[in-house]
């Protein structure tokens, strides 16, 4: 499972590439389809636009990368369907979603991960997925190659 700082780091840059794509989107709207004169871009998760970009952008990060955002590219962790072999589109909305209910909780929902002995989140339990750690091996890979080695010691009598 991927550990707590993976899943913060995973979710800080993928909410800074969230910001740096909304940002000329939402100036862009605003400037030229709504002609205002004076901008105040405003980043909050109560704005529809903020909402919107969230969900495009986890939604479609989730489901083009299989669960790997850029962020989670970036921490060297996956999200991984656990009704599936692959993140679908619906799966894919639900976890953006969760990320809002996370939120919505008072940050409660990311703290779930310190109590649940599957470390799953809010955005977990909702798109029915966990996060695994792409640096770890296995458990059974280790497994493999410790019995691999030790039989190889064992031949050459050390």
């Amino acid at each position: 499972m991927a550990t707590f700082w993976q899943r913060l780091l995973g979710y800080a840059t993928d909410l800074l590439l969230a910001l740096v794509v909304w940002s000329p989107m939402e100036f862009a709207w605003r400037r030229f389809v709504l002609h205002e004169d004076r901008i105040d871009l405003v980043w909050d998760f109560h704005e529809k636009g903020n909402i919107i970009a969230m969900l495009l952008y986890w939604g479609h990060a989730n489901y083009l990368g299989n669960g790997q955002t850029p962020g989670k590219w970036l921490a060297r962790a996956r999200a991984v369907s656990l009704t599936s072999e692959r993140m679908g589109v619906w799966q894919s909305i639900e976890r953006a979603l969760g990320y809002g209910a996370a939120i919505l909780e008072g940050g409660l929902g990311f703290a779930q991960f310190f109590w649940d002995r599957n470390r799953m989140c809010a955005q977990d339990r909702l798109a029915e997925t966990i996060v695994v750690d792409l640096r770890k091996k296995s458990n059974e890979e280790e497994f493999h190659e410790t019995s691999s080695a030790e039989s190889a010691c064992e031949s050459r009598g050390l």
